[in-house]
């Protein structure tokens, strides 16, 4: 019986990340809608985004001095703190203010195809920088290797290819049908956009590998995260007055905006990234972005219900191949995280054996 509960809860703690990571992504769809919803109502989304940043810190700093109170300050050194700022400027601002730019001056499936290539950008630099270990020569990190890359194509299927048009429900819910017609941009705006948007993502990519150094020096990820939305919030709100100087656009009133901006912060810059840190510290960078294609799954979803769009065979394909990419990744960080686990034992045996 206690061997049967022993094994229960292995399970469960071995599937806790997973799941994790699972309602983060479906938090981070929910903030793309309501940046859309607040886009549509006239909000600025320079302004919402210095206010998510706002909302998160308020909401992160009494959270972290409560769950991490028995903490003491001196172990936030300055090496740390310099991280942290780091992670602020580039996990946050850029990657925020950098991503809706280019959104706004490309489209969004140029925006999602960038997103998409987070997984890659995040195993080369997790590599470069020794978070990841390649592991070409065994069979885990060759599933890594080939698990990123089936996810990434799966996401290119599914922005690229429709096919025929599936109708399997109608919810006849359409939050953005007085969204009016898109304005097509000029060439080289779009250029410019998908750069930014390619920026905006390997931010995004690289404060998973800061974040896991954070971690290394700093194990605490409500304090780091907390921390870090002050940082941004500094950030974004000095650079959003010095270009938006028009405070009749920064009044918040009992609607979308208010809740757009509540919900940005709280949910997705404060809870959702603290989870995210806390599966960094667990399972590492390349475990955190594997999971990157599939809010593009989620999206859909999400669309086909909300707003009321047609699932078509390449969104389905395309999900099935991002759902088995991801397999094939927690697949092999599984075995290799489960070969790290029996080296301390070799070892001992060894020593035992010499002796």
């Amino acid at each position: 019986m206690l061997m049967s509960m022993e094994k229960i809860r292995n399970v469960t703690d071995g599937l806790k990340p997973t799941l994790i990571m699972v309602v983060v992504q479906i938090s981070f769809v929910g903030a793309n809608i309501l940046y859309k919803l607040a886009a549509l109502d006239g909000m600025n989304l320079t302004i919402l985004v210095a206010y998510r940043f706002l909302f998160a810190a308020a909401f992160m700093l009494p959270l972290a001095l409560f769950v991490e109170r028995k903490n003491k300050i001196k172990k936030l050194s300055w090496k740390v703190f310099k991280h942290i700022f780091l992670s602020g400027l580039v996990g946050a601002s850029l990657a925020q203010t950098l991503y809706l730019r280019g959104l706004a001056m490309s489209s969004a499936t140029f925006a999602m195809v960038t997103n998409n290539l987070i997984p890659t950008m995040t195993f080369v630099l997790a590599v470069s920088f020794r978070s990841e270990k390649l592991g070409w020569n065994r069979v885990a990190g060759k599933a890594k290797v080939i698990g990123t890359l089936v996810g990434v194509t799966g996401a290119m299927v599914l922005t690229f290819y429709k096919g025929l048009s599936i109708d399997i429900w109608h919810t006849h819910i359409d939050l953005l049908k007085n969204g009016g017609n898109h304005v097509e941009q000029p060439r080289l705006s779009q250029i410019l956009g998908i750069f930014l948007c390619f920026c905006g993502s390997f931010c995004y990519a690289f404060w998973l590998i800061v974040q896991a150094k954070i971690n290394e020096q700093y194990p605490y990820p409500y304090t780091s995260i907390a921390l870090m939305n002050i940082v941004a919030s500094i950030q974004c709100t000095m650079f959003t007055v010095c270009l938006e100087r028009d405070w009749s656009k920064w009044k918040l009133g009992l609607d979308i905006r208010l809740l757009s901006a509540a919900y940005c912060g709280i949910v997705a810059s404060g809870v959702s990234f603290t989870m995210a840190a806390w599966c960094v510290q667990k399972r590492g960078p390349l475990f955190v972005s594997a999971f990157n294609p599939l809010s593009l799954v989620v999206g859909v979803i999400a669309a086909s219900l909300l707003l009321d769009e047609i699932l078509h065979l390449g969104s389905v394909l395309g999900g099935v191949i991002i759902i088995c990419g991801l397999y094939v990744v927690l697949w092999g960080k599984r075995n290799e995280m489960r070969k790290v686990d029996q080296l301390p034992v070799k070892s001992f045996i060894n020593q035992n054996q010499t002796h």
